[in-house]
């Protein structure tokens, strides 16, 4: 596991090109994806700290900065005071960095599809065009998505974005990655504004989802910015609330 460059020719002349070993931490988060994926069952607790240290030679920040990323990735959960467990994969764990759905399925090593409801070219309503900083019935193309994880639903998710941003797009048809089309057109997502609520789904959500009506859900509503601060994105999402759920990670204020 160890970190730093490394100067290797083979013939000890000091010629030879740099060669860039994987960082301590990366090669530890590695150490214990395996681990999981070799036997540890949901919710049975990773070693401590401590024995991690021991075991595989590394610092305590090293240690800390792999399980982040474990936490990030869904693959791991920690409890306040208790240590850190396996996470269950029937449940997707949203973290609160900006990710695309297609990204936190995959980060649980499931595959992501969806099923084009609606594609279309609309006006922005007073809501839409409120969020998107537009004036009401400005062009913007709407779609409709079912999302799913190793073709189960998971989510019914409703996008607006402005037009401007995405010439094509309808008629291309469905994107493989919207947030691809708003890279390419200069507005990578970069932040996010997000509303999380308790719901219930409707007969028509019901039928998409495989719920019963009145199904428990999560209703997610997210403004998305560019790094220049343009809202590019407006999205509603239903989630499942039996199989998503969000992941936080607070902090208690010191008084002074």
């Amino acid at each position: 596991m160890n970190s730093g460059t490394e100067t290797s020719n083979g013939n000890g002349s000091g010629s030879g090109a740099p060669v860039e070993r994987e960082p301590k931490h990366e090669a530890l988060r590695t150490a214990l994806t395996a681990l999981i994926d070799d036997g540890l069952a949901p919710h049975e607790a990773l070693p401590s700290e401590r024995e991690l240290m021991q075991r595989y030679s590394v610092s305590r920040m090293t240690v800390r900065r792999a399980v982040e990323r474990l936490t990030q990735e869904g693959r791991v959960y920690r409890v306040q005071g208790a240590g850190t467990f396996v996470a269950d994969p029937a449940t997707i764990s949203k973290s609160l960095h900006l990710t695309s759905f297609s990204e936190d399925i995959r980060s649980r090593r499931m595959v992501p599809d969806s099923r084009l409801l609606l594609l279309e070219r609309t006006e922005a309503d007073l809501d839409c065009a409120r969020d998107l900083f537009l004036a009401p019935g400005s062009p913007v193309v709407h779609l409709e998505r079912l999302r799913t994880a190793d073709g189960e639903p998971m989510c019914l998710e409703n996008v607006w974005l402005p037009e401007t941003l995405v010439p094509g797009l309808v008629d291309q048809g469905e994107p493989h990655s919207l947030y691809g089309w708003l890279e390419r057109a200069g507005a990578a997502p970069e932040t996010a504004d997000q509303t999380i609520r308790a719901t219930v789904v409707g007969p028509r959500e019901a039928g998409l989802l495989e719920v019963p009506p009145q199904f428990p859900a999560l209703l997610v509503e997210r403004v998305t910015r560019d790094i220049r601060g343009r809202a590019v994105e407006r999205a509603i999402s239903l989630y499942r609330a039996d199989r998503y759920d969000y992941r936080l990670t607070i902090s208690r204020e010191r008084r002074r």
